[in-house]
């Protein structure tokens, strides 16, 4: 299948590590990332939000599926208005998936969502979001193309984890009672994004979560107890120093269900709570390196 990648992100590259049927093709943001991405054996173009390099449209107009991972502030909707109409003249489109976030359900005071869901988010980066969902899935339906929205939980793998911040000394056990959070491990949105591929289902929103919403302060002490080491001081979030992005991060109390993916696709993570994403992590020496 030829897929068109607006962002060769962390996400997108896994996925088309672990699924060699994809004909893979899309954007990076800088010179040296397209390089990067070309001696991987990616056709990979440069798209920065505004200028586009020479081979990029073909590339696009010949995909099968779009997939978008691109965030509303590295230039989302800047592609869509950008490739709008060649991406309304690519004969072989059959579906569009957008890459979004569970943060767009807001604070739900711990209560369980599910994909039906209200979208309470007031911050400047949800709101950026739903308006880029509902406008690439408008662009899907416009041309007859399927359009899936994949709102994913906390992305770690390796890498991006627990055990690296440990490692470099980054990490911190915030404790704010009640509170909890679903992660989302990259081999599983990349097994969903799959499914969602070569189903053929129809195109509609998607939770992509793990089965265990959990306090973070948890999550880096099981990480701390794998590599033999104590775990951080715990921090009452009362008085702790977090960055904006961080502030927004405890604001919104939630426990996402994926029973609609279960049961429409069957999906079953890999990895179904931290435990076991973080035990074979680990197990691969993740967090060893000092």
């Amino acid at each position: 299948m030829r897929v068109f990648f607006f962002g060769l992100g962390y996400c997108a590259r896994r996925l088309i590590e672990r699924d060699p049927w994809i004909e893979a093709s899309g954007t990076a943001r800088t010179a040296e990332g397209v390089a990067a991405l070309r001696r991987a054996g990616v056709e990979a173009y440069q798209f920065d939000g505004v200028e586009a390099e020479t081979g990029l449209e073909t590339a696009l107009k010949g995909a099968e599926a779009i997939l978008v991972s691109i965030p509303p502030r590295d230039g989302a909707g800047a592609a869509l208005d950008r490739f709008a109409a060649t991406i309304a003249a690519a004969p072989g489109l059959r579906r569009i998936v957008y890459y979004s976030t569970v943060g767009v359900y807001g604070d739900h005071a711990g209560a369980w969502v599910d994909e039906t869901s209200a979208t309470w988010t007031r911050t400047d980066r949800g709101l950026a979001r739903l308006k880029d969902e509902a406008r690439w899935t408008a662009s899907a339906q416009a041309r007859g193309a399927e359009a899936d929205v994949l709102r994913l939980a906390g992305i770690y793998g390796p890498g991006r984890n627990a055990l690296v911040n440990l490692a470099r000394g980054e990490a911190r056990r915030i404790i704010k009672p009640g509170q909890v959070f679903n992660r989302a491990h990259v081999d599983d949105i990349a097994q969903f994004s799959c499914l969602v591929l070569k189903r053929g289902v129809k195109g509609q929103i998607w939770n992509v979560a793990d089965d265990e919403p959990a306090p973070p302060q948890d999550v880096v002490a099981y990480a701390a107890a794998l590599l033999g080491r104590p775990p951080p001081p715990d921090e009452p979030f009362d008085g702790a120093p977090l960055s904006p992005m961080a502030q927004e991060f405890y604001a919104d109390n939630r426990r996402v269900s994926i029973a609609k993916a279960k049961a429409l696709l069957g999906f079953e993570p890999i990895y179904p709570t931290y435990r076991e994403g973080l035990k074979a992590l680990a197990d691969g020496g993740e967090g060893r390196g000092g």
